[in-house]
């Protein structure tokens, strides 16, 4: 099949091919409403589909940003970028997405797929464990931002929660109904993931403020799948905690999970916090209390500065992080009355 060119549609159209590429290029201003017609009717008959690669060569851009995200699987992450996406779509850049698996090695391997593929700019979740390849970028003045992860000796933008904040928080809402032991799961942080050590150190600050004990049993920092034995250590406590918070939505699964397994009811023998504004649990009854990301503004705010860059990549824009607010979403819980809890020593 002969490929359709701009020449077929100009002629087509009896127009130029200057014209035609003034229409492709959305520059209307001196042209008419019956001449966009005419090139709109001939591009749709003739089936023409502009020549990206010959596009890019030509303006030295490919309009394609890439995305490495550290877990697909974590609704914040998908919640942020389908942000990016609209976001992108809106300004006519296409998006590639990259999952990493929290390893380091496969966030290399995708950051030098994407520059090998010429993407004019990334927005990564990064692992953390690849500094030399972050510093590298910003020295080349490579557009580029951060989402979620803050990593220290690097010059980039960031964008994340006030995840200090939004422990105390947390720690607030189970205080005002009567709790003091509370103990809080997260993934591990031994590569100083900053949500986890943030929303840690939050936690240990509003105790200290209500002057609460910090009691290190009740903070559990684990890999997903061994978490239920961390938690099994925690309810075997002499005075195990009344009140849980979880730090993201796959901890807070585990959270769910061996509660019912353990046959804690939730809220009455057990509160629980989560972070992350995950659909199913509205359907629950009685509801959870939910700490919400705004995930759709984070991903607008990120996609729309790494555009900024590009288009402005001779100006050198002054990095900087960019804090968000969480929004408590209090489910039905009670007053706790210190109810008792069956011992799992």
């Amino acid at each position: 099949m002969k490929r359709i060119t701009i020449s077929d549609v100009a002629k087509f159209a009896g127009v130029s091919k200057s014209t035609v590429s003034q229409y492709l290029n959305k520059r209307f201003d001196y042209m008419g409403e019956e001449t966009k017609l005419r090139i709109e009717q001939a591009i749709e008959q003739l089936g023409y589909q502009p020549n990206i690669v010959a596009r890019s060569l030509k303006q030295k851009r490919t309009s394609t940003i890439g995305v490495i995200v550290s877990n697909i699987l974590h609704s914040f992450s998908t919640q942020v970028i389908r942000a990016i996406e609209d976001t992108c779509r809106e300004n006519d850049f296409h998006v590639i997405v990259c999952n990493a698996d929290d390893n380091p090695t496969k966030e290399e391997n995708y950051v030098h797929m994407l520059l090998a593929k010429q993407v004019d700019g990334l927005v990564i979740f990064p692992t953390g464990g690849n500094l030399d390849l972050y510093q590298s970028m910003v020295k080349q003045n490579y557009p580029v931002v951060f989402v979620d992860r803050i990593v220290e000796g690097v010059d980039i933008d960031v964008f994340l929660l006030d995840n200090v904040n939004a422990s105390k928080l947390a720690v607030q809402h189970l205080f005002d109904r009567g709790h003091t032991r509370i103990g809080i799961v997260t993934p591990p942080v031994e590569r100083r993931i900053t949500p986890r050590i943030e929303r840690i150190e939050g936690y240990k600050k509003a105790l200290e403020d209500l002057q609460l004990p910090v009691n290190e049993n009740f903070i559990k920092s684990m890999n997903v799948e061994l978490l239920k034995y961390g938690l099994k250590e925690m309810f075997s406590e002499p005075e195990p905690p009344t009140a849980i918070i979880a730090a993201n939505d796959l901890t807070l699964f585990e959270v769910l999970k061996f509660a019912k397994e353990n046959g804690l009811t939730i809220p009455d023998q057990l509160a629980v916090v989560g972070f992350d504004d995950i659909p199913f649990v509205t359907i629950l009854e009685p509801t959870l209390t939910l700490f919400s990301q705004p995930t759709f503004d984070m991903g607008n705010r990120a996609a729309e500065l790494l555009i900024q860059k590009i288009q402005e990549q001779d100006t050198e824009i002054e990095s900087r992080i960019h804090r968000f607010q969480p929004t408590l979403l209090a489910g039905n819980l009670p007053e706790n009355k210190d109810k008792h809890h069956p011992n799992f020593g």
